[in-house]
């Protein structure tokens, strides 16, 4: 069976382009290039570690399958409507923990980095998070949901939560009842004192109106984190609150020292200030036009291998996985080192070529 991320690739950059294209006729700047780079870079980090996982995660679901409590009639459509809620509802709890765990929250924590908020932004994933969700995916093996039925009706929840990251897209009227929305997901990414931990839903949000963690949006969100990365750079992306926490590890005494990973990423912080957009000041860098050139050229290039790594995951020789997965990485992690100038050559810019990060 193809990869349905692969799949909807194409969809996905079809989709971000009509976006791009509507705001500019709007007046608004939803994309910054840099940020956009890191965004994708982080999508792509997390598929290529996936395509060596998948076998794992796979074969574990697959064996308590075999095990299972439950018999379904062939043809049956139980199956069908236990994984839509059971993966809906693992998810809101999960995505709840991982908000309220601080170990957690080093994870997920890479979802909610950027300070824009676009399509781009839904890509933005971390190379971790499919292995703490998927404890919660086992049950459903063991209560009789077959591999392919969950495999097609988690793919269908990621690909859902892809449309709500967009500003262009009001309130919707009675399906905001029911299902969440861009206005809703708006909140969740909010760092808005009365934003903060709200709206967990994937594709229904009764839980969260159910479970009391249900916010309506009511004024203008301001996206990023509470403590702003200030780096574009994808690798320190995926790990720069696993290194805070263990520097408050090392500060604290007695049982606090392990408190720090069990609580919530407010813990020990003073209350979160209020914030407008006109108060934030988002990071940003100056990019050279060969510079710009250079990463939309290996941008294209990693774009089209990690989608060829993806569609041919199953028939491609281990080796040369390995070694596309390799050099793939390697690019991703060039543009880290550009963006934080730690290239030679990019600190030999000179300033007459210099041009602001495009839209």
């Amino acid at each position: 069976m193809p990869n349905p991320i692969a799949l909807a690739i194409p969809f996905f950059f079809l989709l971000m382009g009509v976006e791009l294209w509507l705001a500019r006729r709007r007046g608004l700047k939803l994309y910054r290039f840099a940020d956009a780079v890191a965004d994708l870079s982080c999508g792509m980090t997390q598929q290529i570690f996936l395509v060596f996982e998948v076998g794992f995660l796979t074969a574990g679901y697959t064996w308590l399958y075999r095990h299972r409590w439950i018999e379904f009639r062939p043809g049956s459509v139980w199956p069908w409507l236990i994984a839509f809620f059971a993966v809906d509802l693992a998810y809101y709890f999960w995505h709840r923990l991982s908000h309220e765990v601080n170990a957690l929250w080093a994870v997920h924590i890479v979802h909610h980095q950027s300070e824009d908020y676009n399509l781009a932004v839904a890509l933005r994933q971390a190379v971790l998070s499919v292995w703490t969700l998927w404890p919660l995916h086992l049950p459903l093996a063991l209560i009789g949901v077959p591999p392919a039925t969950f495999l097609i009706i988690e793919s269908a929840s990621t690909l859902y939560q892809f449309w709500i990251h967009t500003e262009l897209v009001g309130k919707l009227g009675i399906f905001e009842r029911l299902f969440n929305t861009p206005s809703q997901h708006r909140v969740h990414h909010g760092i808005n004192p009365r934003y903060l931990d709200k709206n967990y839903a994937a594709t229904l949000c009764i839980w969260d109106r159910l479970f009391g963690t249900f916010e309506e949006e009511k004024e203008e969100a301001v996206y990023g984190l509470v403590k702003p990365l200030k780096s574009f750079d994808p690798i320190w992306a995926q790990m720069h609150h696993f290194f805070d926490m263990r520097r408050r590890s090392v500060q604290l005494k007695g049982f606090d020292k392990v408190r720090v990973f069990l609580k919530g990423p407010e813990w020990g912080h003073p209350p979160t200030p209020e914030i407008t957009r006109a108060q934030q000041e988002k990071h940003a860098v100056q990019l050279s036009r060969r510079e710009v050139g250079w990463l939309a050229a290996t941008l294209a290039l990693a774009v089209a291998g990690t989608t060829a790594l993806l569609w041919f995951q199953e028939t491609l020789p281990f080796g040369r996985k390995l070694a596309l997965a390799a050099a793939l990485l390697g690019i991703i992690a060039s543009w880290g080192l550009l963006f934080e100038r730690r290239f030679l050559w990019s600190r030999k810019s000179s300033a007459a070529s210099a041009a602001p990060d495009p839209a």
